[in-house]
Order: structure tokens, then C-alpha cells, then sequence
């Protein structure tokens, strides 16, 4: 090749120049440096296709005028620098001709502001058309194109799926109806008459996250617990399809076929069921998605069994054999096989043993089992349930006996033959004179109960006890004190499986064990018990009935002002019971109140910072920033004291007026 030093090229001549003859241009316009990925785009680009378009350049000159042998790139400084990135790696010669325009007439300056200026970019649909073609006509994969262009296969993936959707929508994006947002949130699915649908259904200006949600509406997320309890794989197996959001985290997708994700489920809690039953005795066991409510069931609960003292024995040799393999080998960190195979043993010769508590055969033969979907996605078994026909019959009072009744019309006069009821011996009292004796005897028991406060504990102890612990055929008591337990779970879907319903669960299932089998024996037991255990299950039996649910329709502002109060008095904090995250409050609030949330607990820097973020992020970002915080909503936070609260200062105080 004839040295270009040498040569003095014209205007307008296309030459070929040595890649490392060429350098920047000083007078170029762009001063901002070009990005890595635009570098790396250009480059796979270059190395597919060669040079596309040749770079304007002139010729360097030194002090005196004269060529140095090297070019100035005046335009297409972004194409050298890709054609310098091949060079490093070997894909090219350093001296690789470069083909080149030469421009000796023309400032500089202004023909690389003019080629950055007056271009005009391809639209993003032509572009997300364009790679559909590659794909659909040319049969390349993903890959193949990304490694073409520079890009990941994920974004081709992202480009391929904007470019199939329904061509209405990419006529409103197009005529800028839609943005390119919005566009991501139709093509979540590749349906498109479902866009159809939803496009008619919301239109063209409404936010991308509810167009997400309504098209995926009809799907089950792969963080449902339905999903989450069969498993993505299972679900493939069975031919379910998962969809995929290429433009967004989406938690693992959707199942697309609810049908099928339903089938699975109920297969799998049926033959949960069915085991248990059949492995625990049990008269029915029953599958369920949600706890069932409202079936008019009766509920035991197993007792405490008295351990032989060969098991009690067993049990207290096999305590002490862990504890002395847990402090011979707790500073090791990978334990002996032997060692870890004994560990095992034990643990399963303890679980054998149970934990001292079970249901009497004849529960378990009248009685069955629920098998429930809890919303963490694992099934849970809720035993010693009773229909109403296998509830046993009440055995008549046998200090009954004496109170048998005649009605008034027995009372009449039978006629001058007869013989009066009230000189036949042992004839039933009238019931008007029962009425009578009972009104005196109940109005004494009133009388005597308020003059001894201990029995009188002890009596509401009995009857909240009988109300939250035994069926309501077994309920033995002469006070009518009528208390009510509201079901949260119908408010709040999964609050079963939280901190504070698991801990009410274990309190209510250790006194279900502790108190009598039989109802009636509850009184002698109730009166037996310390005060510290009476008002240990005075204080259960009470919180059960608490109700602060603030509902549209039952509106109670002296209730909810007296659970301020209870609140204030018990000293309840929330932080330790509830979390914002997105599923639990940021997902299901405006971007407004998560903004809020994020600068009360962290700052107002930080809500500025995720305050462009879309809606789904913005909650993401947000639960990650009050993380560990301790923030609670303004219904959640300790209620303000009473006393803490000023009255205006206009409101004169009592000793004020007096004076």
C-alpha cells in the first residue's frame, strides 16, 4: 500500500488509512465520552458487518503545516473507538484498513454538530419490528442477534416481544398514545387478544402498573400460595404453562392455567387428607383451601397423658444422651457420620414419644381433620373437629328431679270427684310458683356473689372458659355473660399464620389441654387453680373477644377510642407484630403514601430518590429502605395518652372558671 504520509489527498477522496492512523479530532463536538455499551454495540456490529458508513476525516498537520501522516476523525469517532476495541482483542490488525471520506472544505466543528444534530434516530417500534423480522424470517436466536448488535439476549428477547404485539397497540405507540411503559405492560402477554381486551377495558392512558395487573388477572402468580404449594416443576410436568415478564422482575412469573394449578392442588390436600386419616384413625378428613367457617362443628383439643415410667425412663436416657453428644461435639464443625446417624435416632425416638398430649379414641372415631392451604403455601392439619351428628347427647340433670313442672291449666279445678294435685303426695310444682322460687333464689345468688369477689372471679373465669374452650352443647353456667370472637382471617387472609396468631394459637391449645375433658368438671377446676393461674386464663379467655377491625359498614368510634385505651394500657407494640412490605401495605398504596412512609422513617433524600421510580419499584425500593426501621402506618402506632393530650387554649380549665 503506497504510504499515505507521502500523498496529499483531496477533497473528497476516499482513502483507506491504517487504524492507528487514526486519532480523535479536537474540533469534534461531542465532549461527552461515549458510553461502554455504545462502544460494545458498535464493535459486534463492525465485527459482523464491517464498517457500514465511512468516517469523515482530515489530515493532521504539524507546526509548519506540513502532514504528519495521521487523521483527524471528524465524524465517526464512535466507529473508531469500536474498531480500536476488536484491535485489542485480536479480532483485527492494528494497521486493518479503514475506509474513510476526506472533507478539507468544511468546518470541522459544525459537520460533527451537524451529524449529531440533524440525524434522525429510528422509532423504537420500527427498531422492536425490525428485530422480529431477523427472527421470524432469518431464524436467528436471540443470542445470534444480540451477539450482532452488541446487546444482551435479554434485551433482544424484551425488543422480540414489543415487536409481536397486537398491531393496534403499535399504532397508538406510533402516534405517541402510548409510551413505551405502558407498551411493556401490554406485552407481558403475547396474547393479543387479550391486549385487544384490555385496551378496550382501561384504554390508552392509564398507568403501566394497571394494565400489568389486569392483563395477568386471569393468571395466578407464581408467589401465590397455590403456586408456591405445588411447585413450578410439578406444574410443568402436569403441562402448565409459566408466563414470564421480560420487563420487569415479576417473583417467577404466572401460571397460566388456573384450571389445571387448582386440580393439582386439590389432588395434592386430598391425598394429604386421605393419609392422615388413614394413618391417624380419624372418622373424616376433609381438603380445604381456606379454613372453613360457619359449619355449626363442635372442636376438641388433646389432653395431657400420663407417661409409664419405663417411657418416662426412655425418655429422660435418651434427654441425657443428646446433651452429652451436643457438648462432645459442639466445637466441631463437620460431625462424624456415626455421630450425625445418632443424632438422628434420637430425634426420632423423642418425636415418637409425642409431646405428651393426645386425643381420646372416641374423638378420634366421631371426630375428623382439615386439611387447609395456609398462605405461606404449606399445608396445614387443624384436628378433634365434630359434626353436630356425632356430638354427643347431654345427660339429663340429675338434680332435676325435684323440679318438675305443671303447667297452669293443671292447675285448674278438676271437677268436685277428683282428687286436688296439690293433696296428691310428691305432685309437680306449678310453674308460675318454680318462677317464683327460682327469681328468689337468683336474685340471693346475685346478692351473695357481688359480697365475695374471689368466687365471683372465679364464676367469670368458668363461664369465659366454657364459651372459648368447650362446643356449645357443653356449656354449663347459670351466668349469662355472652362472648364473641370475631374471625380475622376474613379481613386479613393469611393472619392465622403471623406472630400473633400463632402465639394466641399455641396459649388457646395449651389451656384446651390443660383444662377438663368434661365440661361439668371445669367449675372444680377453675376454683382449684392459683391466682395467677385464674387470671392467666381470665386474661386468654378475654383477648379473644377483643374486636378493633374498623369496618365500613359497623362504624364504633366508642369502641375503637376504648382500644386506643386497651392499647395504651397493655403497652402493645406494633413493630414486633407487623412489617411494611409490599404485600402487606407499599403494593397496595398509592405512590404518594409510600413516598411519605419513606421520608418519615429514612429521609426526604431517599423518597426523592424512588419518587420516579414506576409504582411496582417504588414499593420494592421502599420495603428495602424501611427495613429495620420500625415505621408503622398511622392506624398501627401507639395511640397518644390520654393525658398526653393538651386541650385547646381557648378551653378554660374547671379551677380556671372557678376562680
Amino acid at each position: 500500500m503506497t504510504d499515505q504520509a507521502q500523498i496529499i489527498p483531496q477533497d473528497g477522496d476516499v482513502i483507506d488509512v491504517p487504524l492507528n492512523k487514526l486519532k480523535a479530532s479536537p474540533r469534534n463536538a461531542r465532549r461527552t465520552p461515549h458510553a461502554e455499551a455504545d462502544i460494545e454495540a458498535l464493535a459486534a456490529s463492525i465485527a459482523v458487518k464491517g464498517v457500514l458508513q465511512a468516517p469523515v476525516v482530515e489530515p493532521e498537520t504539524d507546526a509548519e503545516g506540513a502532514p504528519t501522516g495521521f487523521y483527524l476523525v471528524t465524524i465517526g469517532e464512535g466507529r473508531r473507538l469500536a474498531l480500536a476495541r476488536l484491535a485489542q482483542r485480536k479480532t483485527i490488525k492494528k494497521t486493518a484498513p479503514v475506509r474513510c471520506v476526506v472533507d478539507l472544505n468544511n468546518d470541522p466543528h459544525e459537520i460533527s454538530l451537524d451529524e449529531n444534530v440533524t440525524r434522525t434516530g429510528l422509532h423504537p417500534a420500527d427498531q422492536f419490528e425490525a428485530f422480529r423480522r431477523l427472527a421470524d424470517e432469518r431464524g436467528l436466536s436471540a443470542e445470534e442477534i444480540g451477539a450482532r448488535f452488541g446487546v444482551s439476549a435479554g434485551v433482544v428477547r424484551q425488543r422480540l416481544r414489543l415487536g409481536a404485539v397486537n398491531p393496534a397497540l403499535m399504532d397508538l405507540y406510533r402516534a405517541g398514545e402510548l409510551n413505551l411503559d405502558q407498551m411493556m405492560a401490554f406485552a407481558v402477554s403475547e396474547d393479543h387478544a387479550r391486549q385487544a381486551q384490555v385496551l378496550d377495558q382501561l384504554g390508552a392512558h392509564r398507568p403501566p402498573y394497571l394494565i400489568r395487573r389486569t392483563m395477568t388477572e386471569a393468571k395466578v402468580s407464581a408467589t401465590d400460595r397455590r403456586a408456591v404449594f405445588i411447585g413450578a416443576e410439578a406444574y410443568g410436568e402436569a403441562g402448565g404453562t409459566i408466563l414470564r415478564d421480560l420487563f420487569t422482575e415479576d417473583g417467577g412469573g404466572w401460571f397460566e392455567d388456573v384450571g389445571l394449578l387448582d386440580r393439582l392442588v386439590a389432588e395434592k390436600l386430598a391425598a394429604i387428607a386421605e393419609d392422615v386419616r388413614a394413618k391417624e384413625g380419624w372418622k373424616w378428613a376433609e381438603p380445604h383451601i381456606d379454613y372453613p367457617r360457619a359449619l355449626g362443628l363442635a372442636r376438641v383439643y388433646p389432653h395431657t397423658v400420663e407417661r409409664s415410667d419405663e417411657a418416662k425412663a426412655q425418655i429422660e436416657a435418651l434427654s441425657v444422651e443428646y446433651d452429652a453428644l451436643v457438648s462432645e461435639w459442639d466445637a466441631v464443625e463437620e460431625l462424624p457420620p456415626e455421630v450425625e446417624a445418632r443424632f438422628k435416632a434420637i430425634d426420632a425416638a423423642l418425636e415418637a414419644f409425642g409431646d405428651g398430649t393426645a386425643y381420646d379414641a372416641d374423638e378420634i372415631a366421631r371426630g375428623g381433620v382439615f386439611v387447609v392451604l395456609g398462605q405461606d403455601g404449606v399445608a396445614r392439619l387443624e384436628r378433634g373437629f365434630i359434626r353436630p351428628e356425632d356430638m354427643p347427647q347431654p345427660e339429663p340433670d340429675p338434680d332435676a328431679g325435684d323440679t318438675e313442672v305443671r303447667t297452669e291449666s293443671e292447675t285448674d279445678d278438676p271437677g268436685p270427684e277428683a282428687e286436688a294435685p296439690d293433696e296428691a303426695p310428691g305432685a309437680p310444682l306449678s310453674e308460675r310458683l318454680v318462677l317464683d322460687l327460682t327469681a328468689h333464689r337468683t336474685l340471693a345468688l346475685r346478692d351473695a356473689l357481688a359480697g365475695n369477689a374471689t368466687v365471683a372471679l372465679s364464676a367469670v373465669v368458668h363461664t369465659l372458659a366454657l364459651s372459648a374452650l368447650y362446643p356449645a352443647y357443653e356449656r354449663p353456667s347459670c351466668l349469662e355473660i355472652k362472648s364473641v370472637s370475631a374471625f380475622l382471617d376474613g379481613y386479613a387472609p393469611g393472619i392465622d399464620d403471623t406472630r400473633a396468631g400463632r402465639s394466641v394459637a399455641e396459649r388457646h391449645a395449651a389451656w384446651a389441654s390443660r383444662v377438663p375433658k368434661q365440661a361439668g368438671e371445669l367449675w372444680g377446676f377453675v376454683l382449684g387453680l392459683t391466682v395467677t393461674d385464674l387470671l392467666d386464663l381470665l386474661a386468654h379467655c378475654a383477648s379473644l373477644t377483643v374486636n378493633a377491625v374498623r369496618t365500613p359498614f359497623d362504624r364504633k368510634p366508642g369502641a375503637w377510642a376504648h382500644a386506643d385505651r386497651l392499647a395504651e394500657a397493655v403497652d402493645r407494640d406494633m413493630t414486633g407484630y407487623w412489617t411494611p412490605t409490599v404485600a402487606s401495605y407499599l403494593g397496595r398504596v398509592t405512590k404518594g403514601r409510600i413516598g411519605e412512609a419513606v421520608r418519615e422513617a429514612v429521609s426526604d433524600e431517599a423518597a426523592e430518590r424512588i419518587a420516579g421510580c414506576k409504582k411496582p419499584d417504588m414499593a420494592r425500593e421502599a420495603e428495602a429502605l424501611l427495613a429495620g426501621t420500625g415505621w408503622l402506618p398511622s392506624l398501627l402506632r401507639k395511640p397518644v395518652p390520654v393525658a398526653d393530650v393538651e386541650a385547646p387554649a381557648e378551653a378554660p380549665t374547671l379551677t380556671e372558671e372557678a376562680a
